[in-house]
């Protein structure tokens, strides 16, 4: 390809043999499961635990902090109620995906973890072929078709409890993967901070 003509980016999930179609509703529906990893993985993880911390003592905790050893971590805020029961939701619709397809299940669960401070995906594609003993090509079409599943799915439930009438997820009922935009929204709890 010359410079005038660069060659299109295809979307994950596509691929050179085959034309995949991929649904619009796709990239929100990929940002709005980015958005519910990370709020998972936002949400802190202190509570009581049965393992013995070593730092814990007295005489080492003195140690560290005197020498400087302690390093600064730097942990996302914590989220607000409403990003937690939106993670619920886009998270219930992972069941959405037939029990016998596990696998996409868990490609599409494990490609949702985003780190809340970096932005950056827990599982690579290649790191998820190498998990899954496949290629990562192949892991990136077939998070494509969990992903179609499930908007497929949402569009069935839709056209059931509305009617015909609504052929795409552009309902009230579905504001999440009806975005106009692709990055996720921070509500108005999130702002103020």
């Amino acid at each position: 390809m010359s410079a005038l003509n660069p060659p299109k980016r295809r979307p994950a999930g596509a691929s050179r043999g085959t034309a995949t179609v991929l649904p619009p509703e796709y990239e929100s529906l990929v940002s709005c499961l980015e958005e519910a990893g990370a709020t998972l993985l936002s949400l802190p993880t202190t509570g009581f635990s049965t393992s013995l911390k070593t730092s814990a003592l007295p005489i080492l905790r003195e140690a560290t902090e005197g020498y400087g050893w302690s390093s600064a971590e730097v942990r996302p805020p914590m989220p607000s109620a409403s990003r937690i029961s939106r993670m619920d939701r886009v998270f219930g619709y992972l069941a959405l995906i037939p029990q016998d397809r596990y696998v996409l299940r868990r490609i599409v669960g494990c490609r949702a973890l985003v780190h809340p401070v970096t932005g950056r995906h827990l599982f690579s594609w290649r790191r998820l072929g190498e998990l899954l003993r496949a290629d990562h090509k192949a892991v990136q079409r077939w998070h494509g078709e969990g992903v179609r599943t499930i908007i497929l799915e949402l569009r069935r439930v839709a056209a059931d409890e509305h009617g015909a009438r609504s052929a795409c997820l552009n309902d009230a009922t579905l504001a999440c993967i009806a975005r106009s935009d692709d990055t996720p929204s921070l509500d108005r709890a999130d702002q103020r901070r």
